[in-house]
């Protein structure tokens, strides 16, 4: 809302977003745009309206911006290297009961291969005032993950930066990619470091987390999305550029569909191993 005055900030919705929305829509009048369900054409009209000058944020579902379009966001956007933010609903198996149409599982990996593009993933909701500012002053393509806040417990956390260290500990080092921090963080075995990551494609590790890594000798990484262009992936080569091999490394990820049932996010995460009982299981094993 803070960005309405800005006459170049413009938003286009992919027919989504009713009951949220419509402040925005009244504030920026013809400045905001349903582009309908045509997630392909809505790439291709903020990447002009980029070039034209304007700041386009762009909001739908996830898989109707990353899989849908991306010859678009490759060609138009990420080529032309465009100031367009996309917004991404729906983390890793966020729509649960949509079934996997409307799952996330291997987006960032996906745009992550995508030229010049900055990839934000919020853990907690008080993130989204830094990384909205963060993306209104970029100059080259956003994509912006977003999912539920699912931490119960209120407290003071750090700043939002590429990693943040949420809980100190020497036994081993647990990180975590965006939402699912707020899980973990309440469940974390005692003693264990626990990291954020919150910027993708990796880069800039901190010394402070591979100095945790390399004595503790543990590395365990949590994320809803599969092992394909996953952090877990990223991660290891940089660290492993930098001369640390941990004794004992742990990843849990999204394994897909292996039944052919719906549910919940829940429900896929425990029927993919990333329920908070297992993983605390096997950490402290």
């Amino acid at each position: 809302m803070k960005y309405a005055d800005m006459p170049e900030f413009c938003v286009i919705a992919g027919d989504l977003g009713f009951g949220v929305l419509e402040p925005l829509r009244e504030m920026l009048g013809d400045r905001f745009i349903n582009a309908g369900i045509s997630g392909q054409n809505m790439i291709s009209v903020a990447a002009g309206m980029a070039q034209s000058g304007l700041r386009p944020f762009i909001y739908s579902i996830s898989p109707f911006i990353y899989a849908r379009a991306l010859e678009q966001i490759r060609n138009d956007i990420c080529f032309q290297d465009l100031p367009v933010c996309m917004i991404a609903s729906g983390a890793g198996y966020g729509y649960g009961n949509s079934g996997p149409t409307h799952h996330a599982l291997e987006d960032y990996g996906i745009m992550s291969t995508m030229q010049n593009m900055k990839i934000y993933i919020p853990s907690f909701r008080e993130d989204m005032n830094d990384i909205a500012d963060l993306m209104i002053r970029t100059n080259h393509p956003v994509y912006l993950r977003l999912g539920r806040d699912e931490s119960s417990v209120k407290s003071i956390r750090p700043k939002f930066s590429p990693y943040r260290k949420l809980k100190p500990g020497s036994s081993g080092v647990i990180l975590v990619i965006g939402n699912m921090a707020g899980s973990v963080i309440n469940f974390c075995p005692e003693n264990f470091a626990l990291y954020s990551c919150g910027v993708l494609p990796v880069f800039d590790i901190p010394e402070e987390l591979l100095h945790d890594i390399d004595n503790s000798g543990i590395l365990a990484v949590i994320e809803d999305h599969v092992s394909a262009g996953s952090l877990a992936g990223q991660f290891c080569l940089h660290m492993l550029e930098a001369g640390i091999m941990p004794k004992k490394f742990l990843r849990f990820y999204a394994h897909g569909y292996n039944n052919e049932l719906y549910g919940s996010q829940d429900y896929y995460r425990e029927h993919n191993g990333l329920n908070l009982k297992r993983i605390k299981e096997v950490i402290t094993a």
